[in-house]
Parts: structure tokens; C-alpha cells; sequence
């Protein structure tokens, strides 16, 4: 890995740790193992090296998603794919974290790809949502964009529940329930198919 990635992927493992504020350039030039040379040489400074570390971030949440909920299966089993994949819960959404940051948000460069990424997933679930609605798998009153939002928040909640209690049972809890409101919509399309 050359130096550039390192000190991106540094870059992001300390904005998830410690947030903007926290992460010092030192922070990233020691965990990336660079000098302060090579680090301004690749970028114009702390500002430039985070938001090639979010948009990084970004690239590897949309993936991430993208993977389950374009996968095999049903759109009810897409979306449960997504949602029950393991991860490292009491570390929190990469993303989310960055929503708290008073830095981040306050530079308009720097939130713009968090912005996108949560609304592209938002939309990504939407059309999941709308598609299992088109083929009878979910019942016609389920408004797309109102789940997908749902279910968006409930991830985050339950991010900051499990961290809160120190558990991921919190997180897990929160997504067993939305996805048992989701599956009472699709007994309610085939109640309404017979």
C-alpha cells in the first residue's frame, strides 16, 4: 500500500475513532507510518486528506449495501440481508458518527458526502421497497420513501442504543422490530392477493 492509501485509510479508522477535531495530522502521519513531507505532498491539508477519507467511507457504505440489497432473493430477504450483515455495532456507522461532528458539519465539502451517501441509501431502500411492492410482495398502502426513511433511523438508533448500553443485543433488538412491521406488510399483501 503505498503512502497516499495509507494515509487515507489512517485518516478514516481516526475520524471514526476520534472524529474531526480529534484527529490530529501527527494522529494520521504516526498511524500511516509517513512523514509530514509525503502527507502534504498528496494533500493540501488536514480538510483535503479528510474528505478523501469520507468520500472512501462513502464509496465502501453505498457498496456495501448495494451487494445485499441488489443480491438474490426477495426484496423482504434483501433487505433483511442488509440489515442482519454482520458488523462491528458498538463501533457505530462510520457515516453516522461524522453526523455529530460540529467540523463536519459546519463545512459544507466535508458533509456533503455524508449527506449523499445517507440519501442515496434512503433511495436505495425506497426502490427495494417499491419494487417488492410492484410484484405483490409487500401490500400497496406501504409508502417507499416513508419505510426506507424508517428503516434508516432505526440503523442509527440502534447504533447509538448498543453504544449507549455497552451491547449490539440494542441494535439487533431494533432491527428484529422493523423488519417484523415489514414482514406484517407482506401477510398483509397476500391477505389482500386471496
Amino acid at each position: 500500500m503505498d503512502a497516499r492509501e495509507r494515509l487515507i485509510t489512517s485518516t478514516q479508522a481516526l475520524l471514526w475513532e476520534r472524529g474531526y477535531v480529534g484527529t490530529s495530522p501527527k494522529a494520521i502521519q504516526q498511524r500511516a507510518g509517513v512523514g509530514q513531507g509525503s502527507m502534504y505532498h498528496h494533500f493540501a491539508g488536514k480538510s483535503d486528506l479528510a474528505l478523501a477519507a469520507i468520500q472512501r467511507c462513502a464509496e465502501q457504505i453505498r457498496a456495501f449495501a448495494e451487494d445485499r440489497l441488489s443480491g438474490s432473493g426477495g426484496a423482504y430477504e434483501r433487505i433483511e440481508s442488509f440489515l442482519l450483515n454482520e458488523r462491528d455495532v458498538l463501533r457505530g456507522c462510520q457515516l453516522g458518527r461524522l453526523t455529530q461532528d460540529p467540523e463536519i458539519v459546519a463545512n459544507p465539502d466535508l458533509h456533503r458526502p455524508v449527506d449523499e451517501t445517507f440519501d442515496w441509501l434512503r433511495r436505495r431502500l425506497a426502490t427495494v421497497l417499491a419494487e417488492g411492492q410492484a410484484s405483490g410482495e409487500f401490500a400497496p398502502q406501504l409508502d417507499p420513501e416513508d419505510v426506507a426513511a424508517t428503516i434508516a433511523g432505526v440503523m442509527q438508533g440502534g447504533y447509538v442504543l448498543a453504544k449507549a448500553a455497552g451491547s449490539d443485543e440494542p441494535y439487533f433488538c431494533a432491527i428484529r422490530g422493523i423488519l417484523g412491521m415489514l414482514a406484517l406488510q407482506t401477510i398483509q399483501a397476500r391477505r389482500a392477493l386471496s
